[in-house]
């Protein structure tokens, strides 16, 4: 499957940069925290509305802010490949758009309005082009992504409405490898508790049972899990593993705590079942709870489960086609290093999942940046994609 160069002039034609930036930054524009993204999700439907696209709006589990569905049919049969993104940010201090030296700035220009806006505008010169004779093109965009805040339930419930199309692509800031597996992950949320009150170490406190040796027991054996976890591997994707990365307990230096706090994560490949990960965790956790005289409370939190996606997929071959076409080089095949929504479009949904955006910086911090070109790039490869696909 190869683009003709005449494909790929019409849509790099046009595709409109100052169309796309100007989408980019009026949603980089709204402030949109998890769990509040209402006014940006109002924005892109009527935005989308304007645009001649058919849209409607589904609760999806979140009346507070609805879930955006837009779609364009080519009047003919055919597949139907999905945008996705999502429109809620991480809770850090808001950073408003600024365009300067090639580059977008601003919360979220990273993670994702910055990669959805090149989404929309590849939609856009996919409509103008007239080059779309069969299938559709779907849009969803929505709510409830980033945790430790959203549950993702956003997402599912679209899902679970039949809101998806034969495959889906998501503009999240990853673009060095075609990710065609991708490991699950969990966050470890682990309380340790005592009977009785705190106590001086000198007046009672060291005949207590020791929530902090109850910690680092609990620690240790997780090191050692992780030393047989190292075992299981795969090529692409690397090692399973679990990772603790905060503890907290105590008032003061010399009081026996009543309570231990420990959090981590643990991340698995497809073969591995979340229900399993879960009870190896209670498992050490009962024992050493035992062991200590102490309480043991552990809490999951997934972020999504793992998934694979076979690399003869359609949408593999079309994506391929459309980065060469598009940058004059195929991918080479490669793992998701995080988790997104693609994850759950494989093991929910039941269809195959590329995560491929713009080369971009700072996610998850508050100096997020995106090289302009890296929008282009984007718009170009996912319209052609589209073409190919459908």
């Amino acid at each position: 499957m190869s683009m003709s160069p005449e494909v790929v002039q019409q849509v790099r034609e046009a595709v409109n940069i100052d169309r796309l930036l100007d989408t980019a930054v009026k949603l980089i524009e709204i402030p949109s925290p998890t769990r509040s993204a209402g006014k940006v999700a109002d924005f892109l439907a009527q935005l989308l509305t304007d645009e001649g696209f058919q849209v409607e709006r589904l609760d999806a589990g979140w009346s507070d802010a609805p879930a955006v569905i837009a779609r364009m049919d080519s009047g003919a049969p055919g597949k139907t490949l999905q945008f996705n993104g999502h429109l809620d940010t991480v809770h850090l201090p808001f950073v408003p758009p600024r365009i300067e030296d090639g580059k977008l700035y601003g919360s979220s220009a990273s993670d994702m309005k910055g990669g959805f806006a090149a989404a929309v505008e590849a939609a856009r010169a996919v409509r103008d082009t007239g080059l779309l004779k069969s299938g559709s093109l779907l849009l969803t965009a929505h709510d409830m992504h980033e945790k430790p805040w959203g549950d993702g339930k956003q997402v599912d419930e679209l899902i679970r409405a039949g809101v998806i199309g034969d495959a889906v692509m998501l503009p999240e800031y990853f673009c060095s490898a075609l990710p065609v597996i991708g490991r699950g992950m969990t966050i470890v949320d682990i309380t340790i508790t005592r009977d009785g009150e705190p106590m001086h170490e000198m007046m009672g406190g060291r005949e207590q049972p020791n929530v902090i040796v109850a910690g680092s027991k609990l620690v240790s054996r997780f090191a050692e899990l992780d030393e047989e976890l190292a075992k299981i591997t795969h090529p692409l994707a690397g090692r399973e593993n679990i990772f603790q990365g905060m503890m907290h307990s105590g008032e003061i230096f010399n009081q026996s705590p009543t309570r231990m706090e420990i959090k981590g994560t643990r991340r698995w490949l497809p073969q591995t079942t979340f229900e399993f990960v879960q009870q190896q965790i209670l498992d050490i956790a009962a024992e050493v709870a035992e062991a200590t005289n102490t309480h043991i409370d552990v809490k999951f939190q997934i972020a999504r489960d793992a998934y694979q996606i076979d690399e003869n997929e359609d949408i593999v071959k079309a994506f391929q086609s459309a980065h060469e076409g598009a940058t004059g080089q195929q991918l080479p095949l490669g793992a998701k290093p995080f988790v997104d929504d693609g994850n759950t479009f494989v093991r929910l949904g039941g269809i195959p999942a590329i995560t491929h955006g713009p080369d971009a910086k700072g996610a998850h911090t508050v100096n997020e940046e995106v090289p302009i070109n890296e929008l282009e790039r984007i718009a170009n490869v996912y319209a052609l994609t589209a073409l190919a696909f459908c």
